[in-house]
């Protein structure tokens, strides 16, 4: 680097000024705390500096020289530092108001490098061969737009503010003006959510393999998109084809081994040109490209978002997604992925749905009820979620359709409970369970609970 771009790109003072400051004055900790995160400063120094006083501050305990040498020996993190190193950035030391100065030199130099590794970047998408036009502005517009979100900060609001939002949405909802959220068509399940989908929302839809979780999320896609509502279904499972062909079974009841076949009855057709029909209009919105990676997923519902004012968006599957770096672990790979999904949805204000695999343990487990536990690679994925939904066979009807449990375990803000449903695979819907004994067959728990809503 050479001594101009040094200049431009950060300042040895700033930095040098700032964590002394943070090392003898809690009052300039707490008031950069918010801004200020480890990375942004440029110097490895400095950086482990700050993530000690950090450390010491939230755990409450006391903070200068000697307390930050004995945690950064602690940790390993001296950097070959000893404790005249540290007592030596105590001559930089300014005054409230220019460690304020400081941080926002430091901050603004992180931002700029950030821009120019994002441009860097930027360069070698813009060249990518194997990637449409289109696809190359979408992951360029997506780097920057990562730097605006990571730029944003928000002071904190009286909670007077929240008070009268909340009066006016309560007096809304009274008056009919508003919904509280966009209906699932299983009352049951939006009494649950509290109205339906919510903006900001992360629902994560968990199962084993077959069990019906796919159907289920394009059930909630279809319901969205039926009341004017745009919504979009990412599968990496499934082609597109064969999601449409689900879809159109589920509209116009028409079997799904036409789409195989070919063979249909007169009432099939007429069924397949309805459910024609009505897809054409529905704003439903279908990509079927394998291995998304979070960046991925990020530009193609921005996109949605500013072209077609999409309001839920499916991921199906979360294990699916191709990892952003490959040399994390899984685990970590899979919490960047949810967490990034739930700042997408809090940062557009649309729902999220995200399929998710459960572990095998719910097959050794009597009764082959879920738990949070069983959730696969990562307690991430319930930590980021809003709402978790587990899906479960419960038994077959005479008919050969699967009973499905589908419990909320989690709902933030919400009741737990759960909801059952006949999955008729032939038409791809769901219907109410009935009570009588001999429409089942098999195992799982055989409680007899008539809902009487339908999808």
């Amino acid at each position: 680097m050479s001594r101009v771009e040094a200049q431009e790109l950060w300042s040895f003072e700033a930095e040098a000024s700032l964590v002394s400051s943070v090392m003898l004055s809690p009052e300039t900790f707490d008031a950069v705390a918010g801004v200020i995160l480890p990375e942004m400063f440029y110097d490895v120094r400095h950086r482990e500096v700050y993530n000690s006083v950090h450390r010491l501050a939230s755990a409450n305990k006391p903070v200068d020289v000697v307390t930050v040498f004995g945690d950064m020996t602690a940790t390993g993190q001296l950097m070959g530092m000893s404790i005249d190193d540290i007592h030596s950035l105590g001559q930089y030391a300014p005054t409230f108001g220019n460690a304020l100065h400081y941080a926002q030199i430091v901050a603004e130099r992180a931002l700029t490098r950030a821009m120019v590794k994002a441009s860097t970047e930027a360069r070698e998408v813009a060249t990518k061969g194997e990637m449409t036009a289109s696809e190359r502005l979408d992951k360029c517009q997506d780097l920057f737009q990562r730097l605006t979100a990571q730029r944003m900060t928000r002071d904190p609001k009286h909670v007077s503010e929240f008070a009268a939002c909340m009066i006016d949405k309560v007096t809304d909802l009274s008056d009919g003006h508003t919904t509280a959220g966009i209906r699932s068509r299983i009352p049951t399940l939006d009494n649950l959510l509290g109205g339906g989908f919510k903006p900001g929302k992360q629902i994560v839809l968990a199962a084993r393999p077959s069990v019906g979780k796919s159907a289920l999320a394009m059930e909630f896609a279809y319901a969205c998109a039926s009341q004017g509502q745009p919504s979009a279904f990412l599968s990496m499972e499934m082609e597109g084809s064969e999601l449409a062909e689900r879809l159109a079974a589920r509209i116009g009841a028409v079997g799904m081994g036409c789409f195989s076949t070919g063979k249909l009855d007169q009432n099939e057709w007429s069924g397949l040109s309805e459910a024609v029909e009505v897809m054409r209009t529905l704003p439903l919105y279908i990509d079927d490209q394998p291995g998304l990676t979070l960046g991925d997923i990020q530009a193609k519902a921005r996109k949605l978002k500013r072209e077609r004012n999409i309001t839920l968006v499916v991921v199906d599957y979360l294990q699916l997604c191709a990892p952003s770096n490959s040399t994390a672990s899984r685990h970590h790979q899979i919490e960047e992925i949810s967490r990034g999904l739930k700042v997408l949805a809090k940062q557009l204000g649309i729902t999220t749905v995200i399929l998710s695999q459960l572990n095998r343990e719910v097959e050794k487990r009597t009764g082959g009820r879920p738990t949070l536990a069983d959730l696969k690679e990562s307690g991430a994925i319930e930590e980021d979620a809003d709402t978790v939904i587990l899906l479960s066979a419960d038994g077959t009807r005479s008919s050969g359709d699967v009973v499905v449990h589908a419990e909320v375990a989690k709902n933030r803000g919400g009741s737990k409970g759960f909801v059952k449903r006949a999955f008729t695979g032939v038409h791809q819907r769901f219907v109410e369970t009935i009570t009588a004994e001999n429409e089942f067959s098999g195992g799982g728990n055989q409680q007899r609970r008539k809902y009487s809503e339908d999808i």
